[in-house]
């Protein structure tokens, strides 16, 4: 069956991105948080969002209004019930998404398909709290996801061929670039990305240079947008940290085992921007002031 309406579960700054898309794509979609104070929180993101859409002329009023009569927030798991595709941006904990997916697995229609935003997860492992790991697929967003162009489309052995190209041309109609990926830890993004984060920690911590010129070095000499340290302050020292453990236990690489210095960060409290401090301090956001070791 041709998707018809999106069911979106998670409405932090993933989950409210990729309903924000959705309805833009022209999808009925209705978003589901757990409280009505974190709805509200997520659908007043949306709405900022499409103000300055407005206001940088990329869409009208009307888009706007139709926009958001398309999106429909709920608290309640049973308003999912008459969904073609649920795509989970939850809290990334395996149990957690096991338990959500074993209730949508009995309340969704038999042709729903079911879909995890999970980065380091592996899905075989999410699809297996459910009957249907043939219509389970991973569609993993990047953050701001109304900004940025890529969604990894990852395919288990289990996955239904129709039903993964199915989710391909479903990232197409959200303006993405989708890219296949098979279901192996950290996908194709994370499985290089997390290797070179981690690495400039090491570097750091053998003294082969400083923050800010490490930083530079990787922004001028190869062209990145921002160094590994912005990079890793923006993302998050701790989801960093998380997603190295997971992918370090799936491989047992020492490439994906997390730096001593990273560890003693994120326990300090120290997980980048989102706290005020990571590898800069952010006391003064429009000057942020690097560590020094």
């Amino acid at each position: 069956m041709a998707i018809q309406k999106v069911g979106v579960v998670g409405c932090g700054l993933m989950g409210s991105g990729i309903a924000q898309v959705s309805a833009q794509a022209g999808f009925p979609t209705v978003v589901r948080e757990l409280s009505p104070e974190l709805l509200e929180k997520g659908l007043k993101g949306i709405e900022k969002n499409l103000a300055r859409l407005v206001e940088k002329g990329t869409i009208t009023e009307a888009s706007r209004s139709e926009i958001r009569g398309r999106l429909k927030g709920v608290t309640a798991i049973d308003e999912l019930k008459d969904c073609d595709l649920v795509v989970e941006a939850i809290i990334e904990q395996l149990p957690a998404k096991r338990e959500l997916f074993t209730a949508l697995d009995s309340l969704c229609p038999p042709h729903a398909i079911f879909a995890s935003n999970t980065s380091s997860l592996t899905i075989t492992e999410i699809a297996a709290a459910t009957k249907r790991p043939q219509r389970f697929v991973g569609l993993h967003f990047f953050n701001p996801v109304p900004v940025m162009k890529l969604v990894e489309v990852v395919k288990t052995i289990a996955t239904d061929p129709a039903v993964y190209e199915e989710m391909v041309n479903f990232g197409a109609k959200l303006g993405k670039t989708a890219v296949r990926a098979q279901d192996s830890g950290g996908f194709i993004v994370n499985r290089l990305l997390v290797p070179y984060l981690l690495d400039a920690i090491r570097a750091l911590e053998e003294g082969v240079g400083s923050v800010v010129d490490i930083d530079n070095s990787m922004k001028l000499g190869c062209g990145y947008p921002m160094g590994p340290f912005t990079l890793l302050d923006f993302v998050g020292l701790d989801t960093t940290y998380y997603i190295s453990q997971i992918m370090f236990d799936e491989f047992k690489e020492k490439r994906f085992a997390s730096p001593p210095l990273l560890k003693r960060m994120v326990l300090a409290g120290w997980h980048g921007k989102k706290t005020g401090r990571g590898f800069y301090d952010y006391a003064d956001p429009a000057n942020p002031k690097p560590m020094s070791l």
